[in-house]
């Protein structure tokens, strides 16, 4: 003796809450695999600017001498 009987609208009811389910579940896994790949993007352009405005000195520093500046001792 059944309690409750399911109608066929209510199929049609539990059908579509479970295909939106679903739908939202596929949505989400799409979103966060295409923002983690968007993330790796944004990382690796920070890493290319950061190597492109490394600056370095166009020449080494000379060591100071005494005999560049005239300077002797005697």
């Amino acid at each position: 003796m059944p309690i409750a009987k399911i109608t066929g609208h209510g199929l049609v009811a539990i059908g579509l809450s479970v295909g939106l389910l679903w739908a939202s579940f596929v949505g989400e896994r799409l979103i966060m695999k295409r923002s983690y790949a968007r993330r790796a993007e944004v990382m690796r352009d920070l890493r290319q600017m950061q190597l492109r405005h490394h600056t370095e000195p166009a020449s080494t520093p000379m060591p100071a001498s005494p005999h560049i500046f005239g300077a002797t001792v005697g």
